[in-house]
């Protein structure tokens, strides 16, 4: 059977390294075995007003959040060594590195998926097509999202993750 993790990062400007929120989705044969939503204080605490708008996440949410190196040990083990999938994986593959950069923590290993690559349409339409349900800009719905789209391809095409 398939598994699999799906995640989702929202930002809170255009640094890279500017996590706000992670969502995380685990697959494993074919069920969903743990899901993370958490809200992570980025470097300073600095957001653009043009970002809260499109997720709602301000500082004040953030404040007392921990710092992603705070949180990295509970979500490292979801994607060392898994297949990690996303929505536009070049955007939250280059997030993660960044923040794992800025916080001196190595990058592990890990094979990536982009349902963008696959379905080549943006995700609010794909859910709407799929009638999958997406509070989109939530990292957890957009993840949860993105778990099911990738989970319909794998089935449909009887696809190989490795």
């Amino acid at each position: 059977m398939y598994s699999f993790t799906a995640i989702d990062f929202e930002t809170a400007n255009p640094d890279g390294n500017s996590i706000c929120q992670i969502g995380l989705v685990q697959i494993k044969d074919g069920v969903v075995a743990k899901e993370i939503n958490i809200l992570v204080q980025p470097p300073r605490n600095y957001y653009w007003r043009q970002f809260i708008q499109v997720h709602g996440i301000t500082p004040t949410a953030t404040a007392f959040s921990p710092s992603f190196a705070d949180v990295w040990h509970s979500v490292s083990e979801y994607i060392v060594g898994q297949n990690v999938v996303a929505h536009n994986a070049s955007f939250d593959m280059n997030c993660l590195r960044k923040t794992l950069a800025h916080y001196h923590i190595d990058e592990p290993n890990f094979k990536t998926h982009c349902t963008y690559k696959i379905y080549k349409k943006g995700l609010a339409k794909l859910c709407a097509e799929h009638n999958i349900p997406l509070n989109h800009h939530d990292a957890l719905s957009d993840a949860k999202a993105c778990a099911a789209l990738f989970w319909k391809h794998l089935v449909d095409n009887k696809a190989d993750l490795f």
